[in-house]
């Protein structure tokens, strides 16, 4: 899954999943937000195992451009 991180006006980072709709966080740093961000798919993920809901189609747990 590809993480998108973009910095905000304000100074902070945002990472965001985009396979998995409101998988987004933010940090201080980049990789803070990163962090945040794999954590909470990571959850997500488990609850839809748990509840018998799709997963994405995985080739690679998580990607993140330079």
């Amino acid at each position: 899954m590809n993480i998108e991180t973009e910095r905000e006006k304000d100074g902070r980072w945002i990472a965001e999943i985009p396979d998995l709709p409101g998988v987004m966080s933010y940090g201080r740093t980049r990789e803070e937000a990163v962090a945040k961000a794999k954590a909470l798919a990571l959850r997500v993920l488990a609850d839809r195992l748990e509840h018998n809901e799709t997963v994405p189609e995985l080739g690679a747990i998580f990607r993140v451009p330079a």
